[in-house]
């Protein structure tokens, strides 16, 4: 029988070690997209298949595909996906008068000239706004955002700090239904360019429970039938399907899917996944993700990941 060098057998322990741990938090304008223990920065790919979870995933719909909701270009001469902006310290902060204040952090928001809204300016629809602030490494999300510079409104607001694990206040949503961040759960195309997406992204649902899962703070529905989900609830692409002939940018979404999983973060159209706007898009490419019906997934106990 062969035997490995000592400096052989030592660069196989290394090996060994390095796949084991875990991979580093993203990062965007040299800030971490939340610490590596944040549970949508945890892999799933372990965990147990949650009980009920064949129905839940009925619920959602078996035979409808993945719908990629970022793209290159415009749809009707509006950008497709939620974008963001990178701020600092010298980026005015602005009163923001808030519809659900109750449940918002009513600080001051780094809320550029020229801020960049889902949608446009002139858009309907959810209108966040995401301000990532580079030298505080804190996040602020707006949802529908309305106005001008100081008269600015929203429904509502959230702020992060980029480098804590805590979460929002039990019942709190955030720029979400679900009280979840938006930015550190969307697909970037620099994240699919280095070729992992190291984190769960968000996708949407047409009927939620009234019911919420960690970290998620808030439900955003009156409905208790307990086959459909919860917000937060944690979607994962089985790991029997081949994902081996998607193209690049799809295959590496995908092998995100079933590493770290969709989660649900607000009501909208079925299988909807979010990302960010880039010009650097293949949507023929990213249109691949179709195949991938709700019968590829199930839905994960994420219990363990509690903190």
């Amino acid at each position: 029988m062969r035997t490995l060098s000592l400096t052989a057998a030592v660069a196989t322990l290394g090996t060994a070690a390095a796949l084991a741990a875990p991979a580093p938090a993203a990062t965007l304008a040299g800030c971490p997209l939340l610490p590596r223990a944040f549970p949508t920065n945890q892999r799933v790919d372990h965990l147990p298949v949650l009980a009920g979870s064949d129905a839940i995933v009925r619920s959602i719909g078996l035979d409808e595909g993945l719908h990629p909701d970022f793209a290159s270009g415009t749809y009707q001469g509006r950008p497709i996906g939620i974008p963001y902006d990178v701020v600092g310290k010298r980026t005015k902060r602005e009163r923001v008068r808030f519809g659900y204040a109750d449940e918002s952090d009513r600080v001051r928001y780094p809320i550029l000239r020229g801020v960049h809204i889902e949608g446009g300016r002139d858009a309907d629809g959810d209108r966040h706004a995401l301000l990532l602030d580079r030298d505080a490494c804190r996040l602020y999300e707006l949802f529908d955002l309305q106005g001008r510079p100081g008269a600015w409104s929203a429904g509502s607001g959230a702020t992060w700090s980029l480098r804590s694990t805590k979460v929002r206040p039990a019942g709190w949503s955030s720029a979400d239904a679900a009280g979840l961040p938006i930015l550190p759960l969307l697909a970037r195309y620099q994240e699919v360019k280095r070729g992992r997406i190291d984190h769960a992204l968000r996708v949407t649902v047409s009927r939620s429970r009234r019911a919420y899962v960690y970290p998620a703070r808030h439900y955003a529905s009156s409905e208790t039938d307990p086959s459909l989900p919860r917000m937060g609830e944690r979607l994962r692409l089985k790991a029997g399907v081949d994902i081996s002939g998607l193209p690049r940018q799809a295959r590496v979404i995908a092998e995100a899917l079933k590493r770290y999983g969709l989660i649900v973060a607000d009501n909208g159209s079925d299988w909807y996944v979010s990302g960010a706007p880039s010009s650097s898009w293949d949507n023929d490419r990213l249109r691949a993700l179709r195949t991938l019906t709700g019968r590829d997934f199930e839905v994960v106990d994420t219990r363990p990941l509690r903190r």
